[in-house]
């Protein structure tokens, strides 16, 4: 079922939407991607104490949760429960029905896309990012890959700088609230230093590895994401922003059910869904590790965090490639533990402007999934 695109303004009047991200517009035209004949998750509630040490003292799941601006907080058992929910909280107002913009954990779905074009012989690694988009010859982003817009090592001169109206980051999402043509900016990208020597963390490179997967598959990211939608199993429609050509917000624009986001999570830990292989396992497995040395947990710019790494498109939790998780801005996680099948997704809305407490709150937040993720395994009967 191909995904259709709303009016502009608030999409489908769903009074459940709840949009965390700082730069969202609210005239922002939405794609949907609908969920077909999915089966809800089992839940079995269960009794969750977990105590977490951070910010220079110990906090209780609801003081975490308060301290961090949580909007909802999900916990699968997949290893031992066959799959179930065994903790679930909202907000006031909010619930299983309420939309989460994931914001840039848009990203760690595309990366699925990508994996699965990869195992379907679509699309390579090392296949030039100018063989499928030759409108950006002469860009910088000519003469890199893509494991290069994959790993965001491809170099080029970027600051993902959102605080800035000029920059070519601010300037990339108005493209989206003015409903423009996003891709044409992505021509004006210059390059940097040669690719596979740096990250630096690039929604451009995003948009980018979404342009070559759509040529290489010949589907838009709203028809892929429907595909992988129907793959999980999902039970609730999701929404993604889309620019005035129709191209989504591949790097930021999809909103989800917490319940949806817990199986995007649990699709990585290693790439099966209810018995049916979507991804490779070798893919997962290097989704969850560094490619290079400069992208291993702690390697990365403390400003970004130092309780994580960067693999493909996911944010590897440690080294050993056992933990990882999708990442957004304010505070949205869909992490899991790809050795006992633990998912946690937290969605939240902490201040954005005051960058001091907008990184207290994210390491704070890491400490915390970490613990939950320790708690899944002793909650079996």
């Amino acid at each position: 079922m191909p995904a259709t695109t709303a009016s502009t303004g608030h999409p489908f009047g769903l009074a459940g939407l709840v949009f965390t991200n700082p730069h969202h517009d609210p005239t922002w035209t939405h794609a949907v991607v609908p969920a077909t004949a999915g089966t809800e998750l089992p839940a079995s509630p269960r009794d969750l104490e977990v105590s977490i040490a951070g910010a220079g003292r110990t906090w209780t799941l609801a003081e975490w949760r308060d301290e961090t601006s949580s909007t909802s907080l999900l916990v699968l058992d997949a290893a031992s429960s066959g799959g179930k929910v065994v903790h679930e909280w909202y907000a006031d107002g909010l619930g299983a029905g309420t939309l989460f913009l994931g914001a840039s954990m848009t990203k760690s779905v595309l990366a699925h896309l990508v994996g699965r074009a990869v195992r379907d012989g679509s699309l390579r690694l090392t296949d030039a990012v100018v063989a499928h988009v030759p409108e950006l010859a002469g860009s910088g982003y000519d003469g890199t890959t893509v494991l290069d817009v994959l790993t965001m090592t491809t170099g080029v001169d970027w600051v993902e700088d959102h605080r800035d109206p000029d920059s070519l980051a601010s300037r990339l999402l108005r493209c989206f609230g003015d409903h423009q043509d996003s891709r044409a900016l992505l021509s004006e990208v210059r390059p940097g230093v040669p690719p596979g020597t740096r990250f630096s963390y690039c929604t451009a490179d995003s948009q980018v590895l979404d342009w070559v997967r759509e040529r290489a598959t010949g589907l838009p990211y709203a028809d892929d994401a429907a595909r992988l939608w129907r793959s999980l199993g999902c039970t609730q429609d999701a929404v993604v922003a889309v620019d005035g050509a129709g191209v989504a917000l591949a790097g930021g624009g999809l909103a989800a059910s917490a319940r949806d986001w817990a199986r995007v999570a649990l699709l990585a830990v290693d790439g099966t869904f209810g018995g049916e292989r979507v991804l490779d396992r070798e893919w997962t497995g290097d989704a969850a590790h560094a490619t290079y040395p400069f992208l291993a947990v702690g390697r990365l710019p403390s400003t970004i965090t130092t309780h994580a790494g960067f693999g493909y498109h996911w944010w590897p939790m440690d080294d050993a490639g056992r933990r990882l998780t999708a990442d957004g801005s304010r505070g949205q996680f869909a992490c899991a533990d790809r050795s006992t099948g633990a998912v946690v997704v937290k969605t939240s809305q902490w201040p954005y402007a005051d960058s001091w407490v907008d990184r207290q709150a994210r390491d704070l937040s890491y400490l915390g999934l970490h613990a939950l993720l320790d708690a899944v395994p002793t909650l079996h009967p």
